[in-house]
Parts: C-alpha cells; sequence; structure tokens
C-alpha cells in the first residue's frame, strides 16, 4: 500500500481515537485522592505523631451542566471521523485504480513488444531476401532499400515498446507501494590510490 493509504489510513485511527475521547467525557469521572502534612507552631515538635494530619476521600466529577457541549463535541468528532473514513475510502479506491491501469498498461505493451519482435523477425527476412534477389540480378536496389527502411523502422518501435514495458513496470512497482533502494557497488580501494 503507497504512503497515501497509510496516511488516510492513520488520520482515520485518530479520528476514531477522538470519537472515543469526546464520548469519555460525558461520563463522570471518579478519583482518589489522599493528603499527608505536618502542621505544629513550633519546629522542634515537628517530629511528634500528633502534628502529622492525613486526608484521603473519592472525587467526582461530572459536567452535568456541559453534557450539551459535550454532546456537540462528540458530533463533530463523529462528523470529523466520517470524513476521514471517506477519505480513506477514496484513497484506496485510486490506489486500486492506479495499480489497475498500470497492470493493463504493462501487459499491453508486452504483447505489443511481442507482436513487434515477430515484426523484426519478418523484415530480417525480408530484407535477406531482397539482398539475395539483388545479388542474382532478380530485382533492383531500391527493393533492399525499402525492404531495409521497413527494417530500421520497426526494430526503432520495438525499441521504444521495451522503454515502454520498462517504465510500465516501474509505474506497477510504485503504485503497488514499493520503494527505491540505492545500492551502491563495492568500492576496491580509494580513488586515486592502488590498492597495496
Amino acid at each position: 500500500m503507497d504512503l497515501a493509504c497509510k496516511g488516510a489510513e492513520r488520520d482515520l485511527a485518530a479520528a476514531t481515537a477522538r470519537v472515543g475521547i469526546a464520548t469519555a467525557d460525558l461520563y463522570p469521572r471518579f478519583s482518589l485522592t489522599g493528603s499527608f502534612s505536618l502542621q505544629s507552631s513550633h519546629l522542634s515538635d515537628l517530629s511528634r505523631w500528633d502534628s502529622r494530619t492525613f486526608g484521603f476521600g473519592p472525587a467526582v466529577l461530572w459536567p452535568i451542566f456541559d453534557a450539551g457541549r459535550l454532546r456537540a463535541v462528540v458530533q463533530a468528532s463523529d462528523a470529523r471521523q466520517e470524513q476521514a473514513l471517506v477519505r480513506y475510502e477514496q484513497t484506496v479506491l485510486q490506489s486500486l485504480e492506479e495499480v489497475h491501469d498500470a497492470i493493463a498498461a504493462f501487459i499491453t505493451e508486452q504483447d505489443r513488444r511481442k507482436s513487434l519482435q515477430e515484426a523484426v523477425r519478418a523484415s530480417q527476412e525480408s530484407t535477406e531476401l531482397a539482398e539475395e534477389l539483388y545479388r542474382k540480378g532478380l530485382t533492383d536496389f531500391t527493393t533492399v532499400l525499402g525492404s531495409e527502411q521497413q527494417l530500421y523502422q520497426a526494430q526503432e518501435a520495438l525499441v521504444q515498446s521495451e522503454t515502454t514495458v520498462t517504465t510500465s513496470l516501474i509505474a506497477l512497482y510504485k503504485a503497488l507501494g514499493g520503494g527505491w533502494e540505492m545500492s551502491l557497488p563495492p568500492q576496491q580501494g580509494k580513488p586515486g590510490r592502488t590498492p597495496k
């Protein structure tokens, strides 16, 4: 999968998480708190047990009066999540279309290349036959030239087709989410020096 699909998938996951966070704000929150302190009027009395104070208790936070605003936040988060889902689906469909088009172009050009290879072989045979007939005096040289011209045109079309096959294969590889890695040949010593 290409980077656009991965990015759209991450956006969808983030939007879905935001819906969960907004929904969680609708419910009460419970917490337990505690405190410990020392209190004395004299510094020397701080080590005594009766100067210590403890506090422990539960806390409940429930934004009842904010419920309308919180529901609106949930609805907005839902809408953003739906938009992210639509963008994700569109991105996936576009990627699938690119892959389909790249496969079709690659297969079509391979078929065309096979036909051009056969045309080059036929033109080579025709040229050889025209040269043989010319050597025997059975035809004029313009026939040989015409046959050679057809051979060169077929060869040029074949070279262009081979280039198109290669670029179609690269387009297919990229549409499938392939990356590029450059590998350098191993060096056998530094330039300008001869290995010892």
